[in-house]
């Protein structure tokens, strides 16, 4: 495995960092409907770009809806040389959930 999986309670100290980068995979209107302050959306027409532009020390959380389909994409992100990667446990629905109460 090439990423690390990662609670939102330590995500949100990552979150500090400068050199973090918060990719949403979820599709794109859900994406434009709501998303984590700061997080960017990368979806398969902007892939390839981000891979090249990218500095592969930077810190990189993924989240998807859930939490499941951010770790097979972590896990791609390892393979193409990122070193510090994270999926976030219970994706954007528990960020929400969190964050409500």
């Amino acid at each position: 495995m090439l990423f690390n999986r990662i609670s939102i309670t330590d995500a949100k100290d990552l979150l500090k960092k400068d050199d973090l980068i918060l990719i949403d995979i979820r599709d794109y209107n859900t994406f434009k409907n709501g998303h984590i302050k700061n997080a960017i959306h990368i979806e398969d027409l902007n892939i390839q770009n981000f891979l090249k532009e990218k500095d592969k020390n930077d810190t990189i959380i993924i989240y998807c809806y859930h939490g499941n389909s951010s770790q097979s994409v972590a896990n791609f992100f390892g393979h193409h040389g990122f070193k510090n990667v994270f999926s976030l446990d219970e994706g954007y629905e528990g960020w929400i959930n969190i964050n409500q109460t």
